[in-house]
């Protein structure tokens, strides 16, 4: 199972971080203000006080061993961009980067950023689904339950008729619609054949969701 790391306990930071948590990942939660460290400490596997600009800081807590590490470092440009340097010289696997603006993002991106993310644009909670699924392009939470999603098809449905695929019966997700190309089936019958490279639009709680979407053949 993969191992993340956030830096940075902002409001989207600790979105991602208690997200992940809640999806049953191992998430360290990294900041250098106490405060904010105590206050997510009963949320996430594991939160510590650290100065993110401390390499062997950085070394002491493990942080080459996470699958990925997420810089959610607040108003400081340039405090990411160091923080994102540092992981990526000491070989963190993907470094996932929050931007304020495009020029940030930019150079975010001329520094190893494998992924650059803006909180304008992209929810903490969404960015944390995203990080792991598989198949999903988008995602609206509906309700705290409830969450409305846009995935590629997956594998083990391709060729099979939605009463075939058993997304409603065996992963309790309903298919809304399917887009074929510039074509949008809106309300599919059964008898509806999944192709690849086919759009889904499907409605469930968040956790059948993520189920149906890790789901291996």
């Amino acid at each position: 199972m993969k191992q993340f790391a956030v830096i940075g306990l902002g409001r989207f930071g600790t979105s991602v971080a208690v997200t992940l948590t809640k999806m049953g990942y191992e998430v360290l939660a990294l900041d250098n203000d106490e405060e904010r460290v105590n206050g997510i400490i009963d949320e996430v596997t594991h939160a510590v006080q650290i100065d993110a600009l401390d390499e062997h800081a950085l070394k002491a807590v493990g942080i080459r061993n996470f699958d990925v590490v997420v810089v959610a470092i607040g108003q400081e440009v340039q405090a990411s961009i160091l923080v994102t340097v540092i992981l990526k010289e000491m070989g963190v696997k993907k470094v996932v980067a929050k931007a304020q603006n495009e020029l940030h993002g930019k150079v975010l991106e001329r520094v190893g950023a494998d992924k650059v993310v803006f909180p304008e644009r992209d929810m903490g909670v969404k960015v944390a689904h995203g990080l792991v699924s598989k198949n999903i392009m988008d995602q609206i939470s509906l309700s705290p339950e409830y969450s409305l999603v846009e995935m590629a098809a997956p594998p083990q449905f391709v060729n099979k008729s939605l009463e075939q695929s058993g997304a409603r019966q065996k992963y309790g997700v309903s298919i809304l619609a399917i887009r074929k190309g510039k074509d949008m089936i809106i309300s599919p019958g059964a008898s509806q054949v999944i192709h690849e490279g086919d759009v889904l639009v499907v409605i469930g709680k968040s956790e059948k969701l993520q189920m149906f979407d890790t789901v291996e053949i």
